[in-house]
């Protein structure tokens, strides 16, 4: 017999699910909009993944397994809708991919299926989050994620050393997943992966984030690319830094690759994270720069400061002052970014291939020093100084 408990609880969940969102009104940059309500959230995964509905075996109706946070999802459409495959964390901490879709881009997420499975090829593979999703010009869609082990090498009685690869796999139908070997690169440790849409000289072009260790980049001078031959045998020969981390500034301390880039008239737009550390702990922001449509190696355009930052609510979770991305649809000229908060719950932000354009074309680059920003904002004023003077005349 069913628990009647169940009913109560499903309620809620279709009820979270046909919530229409708004934009909010409140925010405003000319480049996106930014959506009240999250897209995904804990209690947006299905109560039957969560309770035993047997009355009998669960009496009490306790959740038997708990889910602690929805987050960090790669984004892609497929099949006349749009689908998110979300890092969805248990009370127990680990962490599996589920996948939610939609007709509609920023409502209406729900998880079908069950939880993404593959072969486990890697027994010592403990952890697996924040996967990117590309559909590639060879016609497959691939996820690349973050697949996390206990260090062997750590001495006894430090259960918290970890190693982070590059996991890998590959669908055509987003049901049936095929795991291909973990990518290997010349760095100790290797997160933030992405993975090009198209070949560049015939090869795969991917992004990296070069670390010595699992929290810390150490030598890793930021986001770097290298070129695979064969994504059933992932082999990075060489990496070479992109996007370098720089003093004072967003990314200081380190950096990595978002979504997959954005193919425009101009050139390729990538969206990234940056990390700075404060007296409240690190803050991540999202920035973006641009690379050339004939030269993706190559960086043509990144605007100063940060495109996106935790705002309000967004700044409080699990682990607080956090944005983070890892997935993105373009749909047409529309594009929408799934963004993550304090690795808590999933949003979404709206804009479209003019205005993302514009902001990293046209507005202006880091200047690295404080007098000089002084003058380049000084230069703004005093341009509107005329632009006003000369509306009044009219």
């Amino acid at each position: 017999m069913i628990h009647p408990r169940y009913a109560k609880l499903k309620h809620a969940e279709n009820r979270l699910v046909a919530r229409k969102n708004r934009i909010d009104r409140a925010y405003y940059d000319g480049v996106f909009d930014r959506y009240v309500d999250p897209v995904l959230t804990a209690d947006h995964v299905p109560v039957e993944w969560r309770y035993d509905l047997d009355r009998e075996t669960n009496p009490h109706f306790i959740e038997r397994l708990g889910v602690n946070a929805v987050f960090n999802a790669g984004a892609i459409a497929f099949d006349g809708a749009y689908w998110l495959m979300a890092r969805v964390e248990g009370k127990d901490r680990k962490s599996f991919f589920a996948l939610a879709k939609s007709l509609d881009p920023v409502s209406g997420f729900r998880f079908v299926g069950r939880p993404v499975l593959w072969e486990d090829r890697y027994p010592e593979e403990t952890n697996v989050y924040d996967v990117r999703l590309v559909r590639h010009a060879d016609g497959w869609i691939y996820g690349i994620y973050c697949a996390e082990r206990k260090d062997p090498a750590a001495p006894a009685g430090d259960t918290s050393a970890a190693i982070a690869r590059a996991g890998l796999f590959r669908t055509r139908n987003m049901v049936d997943f095929e795991r291909l070997p973990d990518l290997e690169t010349p760095s100790p440790q290797q997160r933030n992966v992405v993975l090009h849409p198209e070949f560049v000289h015939g090869k795969y072009l991917l992004y990296t984030r070069p670390q010595d260790g699992f929290i810390e980049t150490g030598a890793g001078g930021g986001i770097a690319f290298g070129f695979v031959d064969d994504m059933t045998r992932p082999v990075v020969a060489e990496e070479k830094i992109l996007d370098a981390k720089r003093y004072h500034t967003v990314y200081e301390l380190k950096n990595g690759a978002g979504p997959a880039p954005i193919k425009t008239e101009r050139g390729w737009i990538h969206v990234a994270h940056g990390v700075r550390n404060t007296a409240a702990g690190l803050r991540y922001v999202l920035y973006a720069f641009a690379t050339a449509l004939d030269d993706p190696t190559r960086v043509v355009a990144k605007p100063s400061g940060y495109l996106l930052a935790p705002r309000g609510a967004e700044r409080v979770g699990d682990v607080s002052n956090v944005l983070f991305a890892n997935g993105a649809i373009v749909d047409g000229t529309d594009v929408y970014l799934y963004y993550a908060s304090s690795d808590t719950r999933l949003h979404v932000a709206g804009t479209t291939i003019a205005r993302l354009a514009d902001y990293v074309f046209e507005n202006p680059s880091e200047r690295f020093r404080s007098l000089d920003c002084a003058h380049q904002r000084a230069d703004l004023a005093d341009h509107n100084e005329k632009i006003l003077e000369g509306a009044k005349k009219k």
